[in-house]
C-alpha cells in the first residue's frame, strides 16, 4: 500500500508540474474527483491498520504480563515476535499516515487549479486561493 500512496502521489505532483502534459482547465475538477477517491481508499487502509496495530500492541501488552507473572518458554518466545511485530506496525501505520497528510495538501493544489474556493496550508500558513502563495512554495 505504501508503494501504491507513493506512486499516486508522483502522478498527482507530476500533473500539477505539467510532466504529464498540461491539462485543458475542464479537466482540473475530473483530476482532483480521481484523486479524492484515492484519498478516501488511503484513509479507509490507515483506518485498517489503525485498528490492526492497536491490537497487535494489546497482545503484546497482554503477553508481557503473561510472561511477567508466569515465566514459560513459549511465553518468552512470543514476546519479542510481538514486540517487533508491534514495531513494525507502527512504522507502517506512521508512514501511512503521513503519506495520507502529504496528500491532503496535493489534493488543495488540485483545489486551486480547478477553481474551486478554499486554502493552502504551507509552512504553517495560509493562503486563501487566489491569493500569493506563502514564501516559498510552488
Amino acid at each position: 500500500m505504501w508503494q501504491y500512496l507513493k506512486l499516486h502521489e508522483a502522478y498527482v505532483q507530476g500533473l500539477l508540474d505539467g510532466k504529464h502534459g498540461e491539462l485543458p482547465a475542464g479537466r482540473w475538477a475530473e483530476a482532483l474527483a480521481f484523486h479524492e477517491t484515492q484519498v478516501r481508499r488511503m484513509q479507509h487502509e490507515r483506518s485498517i491498520h489503525l485498528i490492526v496495530t492497536m491490537f497487535v500492541a494489546l497482545f503484546f501488552l497482554l503477553a508481557l504480563g503473561f510472561v511477567t507473572v508466569h515465566a514459560t518458554l513459549p511465553g518468552l518466545i512470543v514476546v519479542p515476535l510481538l514486540l517487533v511485530l508491534t514495531a513494525a506496525y507502527f512504522l507502517h501505520y506512521f508512514r501511512l499516515e503521513n503519506g495520507v497528510q502529504r496528500l491532503y495538501h496535493l489534493g488543495n493544489r488540485l483545489a486551486e487549479r480547478a477553481g474551486g474556493v478554499g486554502a493552502r496550508y504551507d509552512d504553517g500558513r495560509v493562503a486563501p486561493f487566489g491569493a500569493a502563495s506563502p514564501p516559498g512554495s510552488p
